[in-house]
């Protein structure tokens, strides 16, 4: 079931009027019915990992509090961590890496017979394997205490708004809301409903409008285009993937507001950062938070010296594009990210030094923000043609064509009108927010400003559909 359905609108309400009529044991109860029962629409047969996963984790968190021995405690967290990344391994990357190890060792007259299985990629695996892990790993680390109850541990691990695409919630912050009593407030209606409708709006109307101009792109042989119609195409996908997630993650948090429960953020108008390190305090700031703590700390961080410190970030960066899928157009996308967090890690030491040499740097003035955002979202447009290309040979013709070819056809004034209908807006309003402030939001407004807000998004959803409704691009990862 989509969020953009009206099937999933029917279960939803359905839940909600049973829900809102049940005291905590029994929502935690049905909360987990609806959860394997919407996870189940998919596909029922892949029920069966998240089960194990759920019962693995429970046993392990507890097996490890109630552990002296640390030798038995690590060999649990190892317990953890091969069933999640052995589910996560075989299902997303199995496939890939056997036809490479037969292709390299082909190339080199090996011959080389691996076996090979036409896997199915369970949707939002990534998504729950990197929930539980955390889990045991904030146990382990004593961050969190673990839970005494299955029923609570299982709706944590599959609570349906945020089960298959985010996003990824640390215990520490959602289980205690797994396990007390719900209390409604007036106000979250209020906010569930603005990430409702902006949620809508940035999938229906941006991201599967922008769908139709990038497929009609990446789809065409390079000898048939223009550079500047596959430039206007990686703009157009640029917010076709910032809508979609973002919407996806905007009415997971409206629709868990509606009950009773607060997700974290996940997106903070990610193309208005100024640098690498900003971007990534915006973008998708659950995973990049669990890399930071899983993956980039534990690997040294920035703790033993500048080339140490590059490693960890190219690692960091690596595996990050790694996790999005099995494909090396992913790993190319977060080397790519991986280069400009050095570059710029460098620039800022070299300022850092000669502000300790008392040499006058003048401060960022509003024209100096304005150039640096522009010149970070076309950095970023650079790695999103990475993401979205098949391979990284088609890649690399469009790179080129892009930088050779500025020929203005027909094509590209209709894309670019579109471009301005559909995403104009949200650029307009989201910079409206950005230059409001940080803590800025919609409910500092007056109520008929709202209104006029809501009643606009809902008019484009309702009036400029996409001719095709897209599934969420996130569900393949």
């Amino acid at each position: 079931m989509l969020f953009n359905s009206f099937a999933f609108w029917l279960f939803f309400v359905v839940v909600m009027l049973l829900y809102h009529r049940f005291k905590h044991r029994a929502q935690n109860v049905l909360l987990l019915i609806a959860s394997y029962f919407f996870y189940g629409c998919w596909d029922w047969r892949f029920l069966s990992l998240i089960v194990l996963s759920t019962l693995v984790d429970y046993v392990v968190a507890n097996k490890i509090v109630a552990s002296d021995s640390q030798k038995k405690r690590r060999m649990l967290l190892t317990i953890s961590m091969v069933t999640n990344l052995g589910m996560l391994g075989f299902f997303k990357y199995y496939g890939f890496f056997a036809h490479e190890l037969v292709t390299l060792f082909t190339t080199i007259g090996i011959p080389a017979m691996l076996p090979t299985f036409k896997v199915i990629l369970p949707v939002g695996i990534s998504f729950y394997t990197f929930q539980t892990m955390s889990y045991t790993i904030d146990v382990y680390r004593g961050d969190c205490k673990p839970s005494r109850n299955l029923l609570d541990f299982a709706v944590y691990v599959s609570f349906f708004p945020q089960l298959v695409a985010g996003p990824i919630e640390r215990a520490a912050h959602f289980l205690p809301q797994v396990t007390s009593n719900r209390v409604w407030k007036p106000e979250y209606f209020q906010e569930g409903l603005f990430l409702v409708v902006m949620g809508l709006f940035k999938k229906i109307v941006v991201a599967d409008n922008m769908a139709v101009l990038v497929n009609s792109i990446f789809d065409t042989p390079l000898e048939q285009l223009s550079g500047l119609e596959v430039l206007v195409g990686v703009y157009a996908f640029a917010f076709q993937i910032y809508g979609d997630f973002s919407g996806y993650s905007s009415i997971a948090r409206g629709i868990s507001k509606w009950l009773g429960f607060d997700l974290m953020m996940n997106f903070r108008r990610p193309y208005f950062a100024i640098n690498p390190s900003d971007f990534w305090r915006r973008w998708h700031i659950s995973l990049s938070q669990w890399l930071r703590d899983y993956l980039y700390v534990p690997l040294g961080g920035n703790r033993h010296g500048r080339l140490n410190t590059y490693r960890n970030l190219m690692l960091t960066m690596l595996l990050g594009g790694l996790w999005h899928g099995a494909n090396w157009t992913f790993v190319a996308w977060g080397a790519f990210h991986g280069i400009i967090l050095c570059l710029y890690r460098l620039f800022d030491e070299r300022r850092l030094k000669r502000l300790a040499a008392n040499e006058k740097i003048a401060a960022p003035s509003g024209t100096s923000r304005f150039i640096q955002v522009v010149w970070m979202f076309h950095l970023i447009c650079i790695s999103w043609l990475l993401f979205r290309a098949e391979t990284i040979t088609q890649a690399w013709g469009m790179l080129q064509l892009m930088t050779t070819d500025f020929t203005f056809t027909p094509l590209v004034s209709t894309m670019l009108g579109m471009l301005v209908f559909y995403a104009g807006p949200l650029l307009v309003f989201e910079g409206w927010l950005e230059f409001r402030g940080k803590h800025f939001s919609l409910f500092d407004v007056h109520w008929s400003w709202r209104g006029l807000v809501y009643s606009y998004a809902m008019m484009m959803c309702f009036c400029f559909p996409p001719p095709v409704a897209g599934t969420f691009i996130y569900f393949q990862f």
